[in-house]
């Protein structure tokens, strides 16, 4: 009876209750699609870092984070390739590098840089630079004394394709190692910064070069599927120690070796969170406004219902009911048109290269992709419904608390 009674309410004033529903939608549509876009800005910035040569997981000597010298390279190839075969899911892949700090010189220009020695093919599959040649070519396991450079390197050192690079560095005999190579391609990536700093060569001659044998400075594991809370890293972590079972070594998910992007993370979603409640205390001012003037409207009909019995208890558990229905149909149409407003630009994305140096800056992509969480979603709407429900017990208690004389007294 009680539902039957506040269904029939509501729609006594359709325009009240139209601008009440207005006020709701509106707050869970901001909610469901700017918590989308966030989330999608924060997936894409993980994206862009860890195929940056972070990875989901990478395994060095326990030494080279804290000095990442040749001399702190791992040894021991073949019992690193038995656990990686052994512990890891299929479909997970991997790949050897050699990074060392290294002076990079021409007739022109001399400068620091990063030198990097991969494995061309494996190093396509899990990591930027598969995808980001824009001239040139890629480099080849066969390849000899051939380098690629980013394009803002190229500019900074006034050179360009065919031309020749000269990179010292320490080998592991504490010696400086110079070799000559010569430019055979391009990258571009999100930063200006990683095209700079990374300059590319086939692992084997950098390894030459560094007299370093069979050693290698890291392995980067990048997963099938990412996944930004890092619950899967961190059991693939878990097992990858485990099998290895060599305290020389160190395996370290994307969250260890990116803290500031974690730090991010963890802040982001505390801010999302306070941006719900923002919208619902504006909301919620509305709801408790506009269900206040129904009360007083209605106060000869709480008094009628008083002086034939109905108890204050009742009334009160009609207007919240009342209030109820208003919430769910409000979420129900606020999440549909957040979900409809996000697959209207999730496919082409958001273009932000207007604003590419603000972007660049801060980590954001170029291009956005929203995304919605369901955990957001649920929060959205338990927030609206369950505070929605609490405000709403005090113009209920107006209406509880109105006597019969005084509903005769309105006129």
């Amino acid at each position: 009876m009680v539902a039957i009674l506040a269904w029939r309410n509501i729609w006594r004033n359709p325009r009240r209750t139209i601008v009440i529903l207005l006020a709701v939608i509106i707050g869970v549509w901001s909610m469901i699609f700017l918590g989308a876009l966030m989330r999608g800005m924060e997936t894409e910035m993980v994206r862009n870092s860890i195929s940056t040569l972070t990875g989901s997981i990478q395994i060095h000597h326990r030494e080279y984070r804290n000095d990442p010298v040749v001399e702190n390279c791992m040894d021991g190839i073949d019992k690193l390739n038995q656990a990686l075969s052994t512990s890891l899911d299929p479909g997970i892949l991997w790949a050897k590098r050699v990074r060392v700090n290294a002076i990079a010189s021409n007739a022109r220009h001399t400068g620091g840089v990063t030198l990097v020695g991969i494995e061309p093919e494996k190093e396509a599959k899990i990591s930027f630079i598969g995808k980001a040649m824009i001239s040139g070519r890629y480099l080849t396991t066969e390849d000899k004394n051939k380098i690629i450079v980013g394009r803002a390197f190229l500019k900074k050192f006034n050179t360009k394709i065919n031309n020749k690079l000269i990179l010292m560095s320490q080998d592991t005999q504490k010696e400086i190692a110079s070799k000559a190579f010569r430019i055979v391609g391009v990258f571009s990536a999100e930063s200006e910064a990683v095209e700079k700093q990374f300059i590319f060569i086939p692992l084997l001659q950098a390894a030459k070069m560094l007299k370093m044998g069979d050693s290698i400075s890291e392995v980067s594991i990048m997963l099938s599927r990412l996944d930004i809370t890092g619950k899967k890293e961190t059991l693939a972590a878990k097992r990858l120690t485990a099998a290895i079972a060599d305290d020389t070594y160190r395996v370290e998910t994307w969250q260890q070796l990116l803290p500031m992007m974690k730090a991010y993370l963890e802040m982001s979603g505390f801010f999302l969170y306070i941006w719900y409640f923002v919208v619902f205390v504006a909301m919620g001012f509305g709801i408790v406004n506009t269900s206040l003037m129904a009360i007083f409207e209605r106060m000869r009909e709480f008094g009628l219902m008083k002086a034939l019995g109905m108890r204050p208890f009742q009334i009160i558990k009609g207007v919240v009911t009342e209030t109820f229905f208003l919430l769910v149909i409000g979420i129900l149409a606020g999440n549909i048109l957040g979900f409809l407003s996000v697959a209207a630009i999730s496919k082409n994305g958001i273009d932000l290269s207007a604003l590419a140096a603000g972007a660049q800056m801060w980590g954001i992509p170029r291009k956005l992709y929203p995304e919605i969480w369901a955990q957001d979603v649920a929060v959205a709407g338990l927030v609206v419904l369950a505070l929605g429900l609490l405000v709403s017990l005090y113009p209920a208690f107006k209406a509880a608390r109105f006597t019969p004389t005084q509903a005769m007294r309105k006129n």
